[in-house]
C-alpha cells in the first residue's frame, strides 16, 4: 500500500520530456486545459530574469571583453564555433568534454542544457511553411509524402504567433504564407535598393524583411505575460529581462506555472521511456538525477517527447523492450534515419558605392530575406529543392584603436564613416532526408550518468555542393544587377550541425510502414507517446524550423487532450 501511495505521488497526466521550445509549448497547452503536467529538463534551472547573470553587464564588466580565452577555445574546439558560445553566454551552453559523442563523419553538435534550453539562444527567426513545402517529398521523389498539408497547420501557425509574438509584414506571397504579425522592422536604405533591383530584373526573387519572435510592438496578451517591448539590445543569447523576444523563460513556462498544473524538475535526465507490455501503452519514465545519479519513475497517461532532435532519438533509441528491441515504436525501423539539416555553407559580401548621405545606426534583432526561389513550383536545376537567403547592408563607423592615451581617446570619440556601404547573404539550403544520414548508440561506451554515447554519421552530399554553387552563381548576379562592387564568395566548409537546425530521425508520415508518427505526431505503434519536436520533420524545407515546432506542439496536445477526455489515451 505504502509504495501505490509513493507512485501515486509521481502520477501526472502529463509528461512533457525536455523544456525548450516544444516543451514549453507542451507544458502551456496542457496547463492551460486543466492537466497536471511534469516538465523534465535534463539540465539545470534557469528561471526568467532571476539566472541571467550577464544581461545587464557593461562591456568594460567582462574579464575578456565578451571573447573566449584561447584555452577554452581549445577545451571546445565544437561549441566555441557557434555564434553565441562567448563570455556573455558560455554558460548556457554544453561544454565539448561534459556530454561526449562519436563523429563517425564531423558533426559539429551544439546544445543547451537548462530549462528553456536554446529557447534562450535562438536566433528567433520565423517564417511559415507553405503548401510548397509540405508538397515536396511527394513531388520530387524524395523521403516520405507528409501527413498534413499547410490548411492543417494554418490555424495553429496563427495561434502559436499571437501568444509568441511575431514582427512582420504581410508580403502576399505563396511559398511564404502571412501570419498574425505585430509591425515589422525596417529595412536599411541598401536593402531597400536591393529589394527594388530585383524587383526590376526578376519577378520570381522577393525581398523582405526577416519575420522574427521579437515584441517590435507588444499587445495585451504579451503584457499579460509579463513581458515588454524589445529595445533592440541584440544582446538577447544573455536572456532578455524584458521578455522582448520569445523564450519558453519568459513566456510558455511561467504562463504554465501560473495555472498550478505544471511540475517543473529540472536535472532530470530521462534514461527511457516506460511500456507496458500488457497494456500495449507506454506507462512513465525513468529519470536519472543528474546530481546523485539516482534513478527515480514517474507515471503518465500521456508522454510528449521534446528533448530537441537528437536527444529525443537517443532516448527512443535507448527505450527498448521486449516489444521493441531496436528503439520505442520502431517497427518501420526508420527510428535514428533520414536525419536532415540546413545547409549553412555559402556566403558573400560586397560594396555599395551610393547613399553616401547615410549611414545605419543603432541594431535591430532582424535582418532582410530572400524566400527560396529555386525549383518551387516544376524541376529546374540539377538538384533538388532549394535554399533562401539572409540579407543585410548597413554602414557604420570604425576608430583607430592601435594608439594610446589621448590619441586613443581622441580616436574613439571621433570615429570615421566607412567608405562605402557593406551587403552580405547567406544561404539556408535545404538538405534531403537519407537513410544514410543518421545516429545511432554506442553498445559499450557510457557517458558519466551511465547512457549510451551517440554516433553521428550525417554529412552532405552532392546535392548540397550543387545548391552552394548555384547559390553562390545566383546571388553574384543578382548583386552585380544591383550594382553591388568587389563581390567576395565564400564556401566555409563547415560541417553539419553547426546550423543548429538537425531534424528528423522519428519522422511523421501516413504510412506506418516508413514512419514512425502519424498526422497528429503521435507514435503509430504507442498511441499515447508523442514527438513534436525536430525528430519529428518529414523533411527540412529552407525556413527556420521553431515557429513550425511551436505550431505542431500546439495542435498536437489539443488533440491529445481531446483523446483523453474521450478515455483513448
Amino acid at each position: 500500500m505504502e509504495i501505490l501511495k509513493h507512485a501515486e505521488k509521481r502520477t501526472y497526466g502529463a509528461i512533457v520530456i525536455g523544456s525548450g521550445i516544444a516543451g514549453g509549448w507542451a507544458a502551456k497547452e496542457f496547463c492551460d486545459k486543466g492537466i497536471k503536467t511534469l516538465v523534465l529538463e535534463r539540465g539545470r534551472k534557469v528561471t526568467h530574469n532571476e539566472d541571467y547573470p550577464t544581461t545587464l553587464m557593461s562591456p568594460w564588466e567582462f574579464e575578456h571583453r565578451g571573447r573566449l580565452t584561447q584555452e577554452e577555445i581549445a577545451a571546445n574546439p565544437i561549441v566555441s564555433k557557434c555564434y553565441a558560445f562567448r563570455e556573455d553566454a558560455k554558460h548556457f551552453m554544453v561544454k565539448d568534454s561534459e556530454h561526449p559523442y562519436e563523429q563517425d563523419k564531423p558533426f559539429d553538435w551544439i546544445r543547451g542544457y537548462q530549462v528553456g534550453g536554446k529557447s534562450l539562444l535562438w536566433a528567433r527567426q520565423t517564417q511559415r511553411w507553405s503548401q510548397l513545402d509540405f508538397d515536396g517529398p511527394a513531388r520530387d521523389g524524395f523521403a516520405t509524402p507528409w501527413p498534413i498539408n499547410y490548411k492543417d497547420i494554418d490555424p495553429w501557425y496563427s495561434y502559436v504567433e499571437h501568444f509568441a509574438g511575431i514582427s512582420g509584414n504581410k508580403d502576399g506571397l505563396d511559398s511564404l504564407p502571412d501570419g498574425d504579425f505585430l509591425p515589422a522592422y525596417e529595412l536599411t536604405c541598401v536593402e531597400k535598393h536591393f529589394q527594388t533591383e530585383m524587383k526590376k530584373h526578376y519577378n520570381d526573387r522577393h525581398v523582405i524583411v526577416a519575420r522574427c519572435a521579437h515584441l517590435s510592438e507588444p499587445r495585451e496578451i504579451h503584457y499579460q505575460q509579463g513581458r515588454g517591448r524589445c529595445m533592440s539590445r541584440n544582446l538577447c543569447q544573455r536572456g532578455c529581462p524584458y521578455g522582448g523576444y520569445f523564450s519558453s523563460n519568459a513566456s510558455t513556462l511561467p504562463w504554465a506555472a501560473k495555472t498550478g498544473n505544471m511540475t517543473l524538475r529540472p536535472d532530470s535526465i530521462v534514461e527511457s521511456i516506460i511500456y507496458d507490455e500488457k497494456k500495449g501503452r507506454a506507462t512513465g519514465v525513468r529519470v536519472i538525477d543528474a546530481h546523485t545519479n539516482e534513478m527515480v519513475e514517474y507515471y503518465a497517461k500521456v508522454i510528449f517527447v521534446t528533448a530537441a532532435a537528437l536527444n529525443t532519438n537517443a532516448l527512443l533509441l535507448n527505450s527498448t523492450s521486449h516489444r521493441f528491441p531496436t528503439g520505442l515504436g520502431n517497427d518501420s525501423g526508420v527510428l535514428g534515419k533520414y536525419v536532415a539539416f540546413h545547409n549553412y555553407r555559402a556566403s558573400l559580401s560586397a560594396e555599395y558605392e551610393g547613399y553616401l548621405d547615410t549611414k545605419s545606426e543603432g541594431a535591430r534583432p532582424t535582418s532582410g530575406y530572400v524566400p527560396r526561389f529555386r525549383n518551387l513550383y516544376k524541376q529546374e536545376t540539377n538538384f533538388l529543392r532549394g535554399y533562401a537567403a539572409g540579407m543585410s547592408a548597413g554602414r557604420g563607423t570604425h576608430a583607430d584603436q592601435n594608439s594610446v592615451g589621448e590619441s586613443l581617446k581622441n580616436s574613439l570619440l571621433n570615429p570615421k564613416l566607412n567608405n562605402n556601404w557593406y551587403a552580405g547573404s547567406h544561404m539556408m539550403g535545404e538538405t534531403i532526408p537519407k537513410e544514410s544520414n543518421q545516429v545511432r548508440l554506442d553498445p559499450v561506451k557510457k557517458d558519466a550518468h551511465g547512457l549510451p554515447i551517440m554516433h553521428m554519421d550525417v554529412s552532405y552530399d552532392d546535392n548540397d555542393d550543387k545548391m552552394v554553387q548555384d547559390f553562390i552563381d545566383q546571388f553574384s548576379e543578382m548583386y552585380h544587377k544591383a550594382g553591388f562592387k568587389n563581390i567576395r564568395t565564400r564556401d566555409s566548409k563547415q560541417a553539419p550541425g553547426l546550423d543548429i537546425h538537425e531534424m528528423g530521425g522519428a519522422r511523421m508520415g501516413a504510412d506506418p510502414k516508413s514512419s514512425m508518427l502519424n498526422k497528429w505526431n503521435q507514435m503509430h505503434a504507442v498511441k499515447n507517446v508523442f514527438v513534436t519536436d525536430g525528430a519529428c520533420m518529414t523533411s527540412t524545407s529552407t525556413q527556420n524550423p521553431s515557429l513550425t515546432y511551436m505550431a505542431l506542439t500546439a495542435r498536437a496536445v489539443d488533440y491529445a487532450v481531446k483523446e483523453m477526455r474521450k478515455g483513448n489515451l
